[in-house]
C-alpha cells in the first residue's frame, strides 16, 4: 500500500529521545487509519540514533552536511507520499496532528502548521515565549519546525528548504510556500488544533541569558541565520 504521508524525522544524536518519538509517530498513525512511511535522516550521528531507528520500523537516510535544511530535503527527496510531514526527533505527534494534516492536504491546503508546547513548563517567561510565539505563527501563519506538512509536488516546485541558512529554515519555507499557495489557489496557515509537543531540553541546555542573547541577534540581525558561528543555538549541545 502507497503511503499517504511520508513523516521525515531529522535526526542527529537523539538516541535519548527518537524511540519516543517514533513510538508515538505510530500509535498516531493506527488510531488516525493513516497509512504513513517513517523515514529518520540520519545526520552523521555517533550514538545509537540509526539503531534506534531501524528498530522502531524506520527507513533510514544518510546525510552527513550538518545543516538542517539539507538535512530535511534529503528526507524530502526519498519520500514516497504525496503528503509530506517534517517532524523534530524530540516532538510527540498524535492522531489529531495525522489527520488534520492529511485531511488539509486532501482539500484546498498547499501546507501549513501547528502550535507547539513543551513537555514541562518551567516558569512564567517560559510561557510567555510561548505564547507569544504561538500567536505570531497563527497571526503571520509561520509553521513551527518541528511540526510542517507540505504536498510533496509543492514541495519539490518550491526547491525544499533554503540551504542558504543554518537556522530559521522553517520561516523562509512557510513564506515562500504561503505565496505560491496563493498563487495556486491554495492555503497555507496553522492548524487550529490542539499543540504537538516537544521537549524542553534547550531549557536544560541553556542558561536564560543565552536564551536571550540569541532572541536579541535575531531581531537585531534577521540574516544571522546565514552564518553557522550566529546559530550555535541550533547545533551546540553540553557535553
Amino acid at each position: 500500500m502507497r503511503p499517504a504521508l511520508s513523516v521525515i524525522v531529522p535526526a542527529w544524536n537523539e538516541a535519548d529521545y527518537l524511540a519516543d518519538t517514533l513510538t508515538a509517530l505510530k500509535r498516531a498513525a493506527e488510531q488516525a487509519d493513516i497509512a504513513i512511511e517513517t523515514i529518520v535522516v540520519d545526520n552523521a550521528s555517533t550514538d545509537a540514533t540509526r539503531a534506534i531507528a531501524l528498530e522502531h520500523g524506520a527507513r533510514v537516510v544518510d546525510e552527513s552536511v550538518r545543516r538542517i535544511a539539507r538535512v530535511r530535503n534529503t528526507g524530502g527527496r526519498a519520500a514516497k507520499a504525496p503528503g509530506l510531514v517534517f517532524v523534530d526527533a524530540d516532538t510527540r505527534v498524535e492522531a489529531v496532528h495525522l489527520r488534520a494534516a492529511h485531511d488539509a492536504l486532501e482539500s484546498d491546503w498547499a501546507g501549513g502548521g501547528a502550535m507547539i508546547t513543551f513537555d514541562r513548563m518551567d516558569g512564567a517567561l517560559q510561557r510567555l515565549g510561548l505564547a507569544g510565539w504561538n500567536a505570531l505563527s497563527r497571526r503571520l501563519h509561520l509553521a513551527a519546525g518541528c511540526f510542517v506538512f507540505v504536498r510533496a509536488g509543492l514541495h519539490t516546485d518550491l526547491g525544499g528548504f533554503s540551504e542558504k541558512v543554518y537556522a530559521g529554515e522553517e520561516i523562509d519555507y512557510s513564506r515562500r510556500l504561503r505565496r505560491l499557495a496563493r498563487q495556486r489557489g491554495l492555503r497555507f496557515a496553522v492548524l487550529d488544533i490542539p499543540p504537538v509537543v516537544s521537549s524542553a531540553r534547550k531549557v536544560d541546555w541553556f542558561r536564560p541569558w543565552q536564551h536571550a542573547l540569541v532572541l536579541f541577534t535575531f531581531v537585531l540581525f534577521p540574516w544571522a541565520g546565514r552564518f553557522r558561528r550566529l546559530t550555535w543555538f541550533w547545533y551546540r549541545r553540553p557535553d
